[in-house]
C-alpha cells in the first residue's frame, strides 16, 4: 500500500492540441483537478513534464492553474527518465512510491514507467487520469505497463489509500473533491 510519506506525483505531457485529443478528454481533466488538489491537500511532491512544448503547447491551463509554483520540466525524450533535470528531481525528493498520471498511455507514460519500474521505484497508475488518442492505444499502454510490473488505481482508490482514516481535516477537503 502508498503511505504518504512515501509518495509522489507525475503529471506527464497535459498539454496543448495533444490533450484535446484525447478520448474521453473532459473526464481526464476533470479527474487530473482532483488528483491535483488531493495532492496538495495531502502535501505531496508533484513533477509536471512538457513534451517540447515549443510544437504541442504548454500545459493546459485548466491544469497549470491547479499547479502555481511548480514549474514543468521540457523534455524531449519520450520518457521522462531519459531528461536529465527529471532525474536530478526525483532523486531530491526521493519517494520510491510514484502516482504516474498523463498521456499519452502508450507513449510517454508507458517509456516513463517501464524506466521508473527498472530504477526500482513503485508505480500506481492512475488510470482515470491516464489516456491516449484512442481507447486501444490507452488500454494497450495500461495493460502493458501492469504486465510489467505497475499497480493500478483510480483518483478515488489513491486518495483514500493515502488518508487511511474517514477523519481529520485532509479527509473533510477531499470528500468535497471526489463528491
Amino acid at each position: 500500500m502508498m503511505t504518504l510519506e512515501n509518495t509522489m506525483l507525475v503529471v506527464i505531457d497535459v498539454q496543448g492540441n495533444l490533450a484535446q485529443a484525447m478520448y474521453e478528454k473532459e473526464g481526464l481533466i476533470k479527474n487530473l483537478g482532483k488528483i491535483i488538489k488531493g495532492a496538495q491537500i495531502l502535501e505531496m511532491p508533484i513533477l509536471v513534464t512538457e513534451q517540447v512544448p515549443e510544437k504541442l503547447g504548454p500545459t493546459l491551463p485548466e491544469i497549470a492553474g491547479l499547479l502555481t509554483g511548480i514549474r514543468p520540466i521540457t523534455k524531449s525524450s519520450f520518457s521522462c527518465c531519459g531528461n536529465d533535470d527529471f532525474v536530478k528531481e526525483l532523486k531530491r525528493i526521493n519517494r520510491r512510491q510514484i502516482l504516474v498520471t498523463g498521456i499519452e498511455a502508450h507513449v510517454c507514460v508507458y517509456q516513463t514507467t517501464i524506466d521508473l519500474i527498472d530504477s526500482g521505484y513503485e508505480v500506481n497508475l492512475v488510470a482515470d487520469c491516464i489516456s491516449s488518442r484512442t481507447l486501444m492505444n490507452k488500454t494497450i499502454g495500461i495493460e502493458s505497463m501492469i504486465h510489467k510490473g505497475a499497480m493500478l488505481t483510480s483518483t478515488e482508490m489513491a486518495l483514500f489509500e493515502l488518508m487511511k482514516i474517514a477523519k481529520g481535516d485532509a479527509f473533510s477537503k477531499i470528500i468535497k473533491i471526489v463528491k
